[in-house]
């Protein structure tokens, strides 16, 4: 049995992440800090700051007799490039799955969020991940304008303070009303807390929303391994 070292910015996370991988021999060892979500409004608050204190806690992890690491808040995991390769134990995404996918096809996609903070660093790795293999300038440009962004307004602050199902009603409604509005695309669920309402939001409206969880325990699988029991 492998352990898995989950680094989340929200307790919320937790539960998700159990039950999608309640199936496998794998032991799940949650660390939780909403430190860099309630110091993004801050004047000196940067990525510099950011990636130190992911550093950090990668490594204090990698310490603390874990397999690998899972990153589950996309604020962190959008340091992962740069921060990953100093830890000698696998670092993993919550987006990485969806990096893979946007990698194997070529619809477009809506990325939709409700934390505003996530946005530039997430898309950012999106960018980076659709223009790898590419030999042509022109071909990068048209694969990055295959994705865009979306920030389903007045969300964040729900989940923040503890409104699970007022955050679960708004967000599966704002998915609904992004599907509605742009049906030859493919709307995603960019963050883990917005997995339960993508999962709404796919049963009402009979059209797939995508969302971390979609393919996470697959990849898993693929990177490192683990069985089930």
């Amino acid at each position: 049995m492998i352990t898995i070292g989950c680094y989340h910015a929200h307790y919320s996370n937790i539960a998700l992440i159990e039950e999608a991988l309640a199936p496998y021999e794998v032991e799940l060892v949650h660390y939780v800090d909403p430190g860099l979500d309630r110091r993004k409004q801050d004047a000196d608050f940067t990525e510099a700051v950011i990636r130190e204190k992911v550093s950090q806690t990668l490594q204090w992890i990698a310490q603390c007799h874990a397999d690998a690491i899972l990153v589950t808040c996309t604020l962190f995991a959008a340091v992962l490039a740069h921060e990953a390769q100093h830890v000698s134990i696998p670092v993993i995404g919550i987006d990485d799955p969806l990096l893979q996918k946007l990698q194997q096809d070529s619809q477009e996609y809506i990325l939709a969020f409700t934390n505003p903070a996530t946005v530039e660093g997430t898309m950012a790795r999106v960018n980076e991940a659709l223009q790898q293999g590419e030999t042509s300038e022109q071909a990068n440009v048209a694969d990055v304008s295959r994705t865009k962004a979306a920030v389903i307004p007045g969300t964040f602050e729900l989940i923040m303070r503890g409104d699970k199902e007022g955050y679960m009603k708004a967000v599966s409604t704002g998915l609904q009303q992004l599907a509605a509005q742009s049906p030859e695309k493919k709307v995603v669920a960019a963050q883990l807390s917005m997995a339960p309402a993508a999962a709404r939001a796919s049963a009402n409206t009979g059209t797939e929303i995508y969302s971390p969880l979609a393919s996470l325990a697959s990849y898993l699988e693929q990177q490192l391994n683990i069985g089930r029991h």
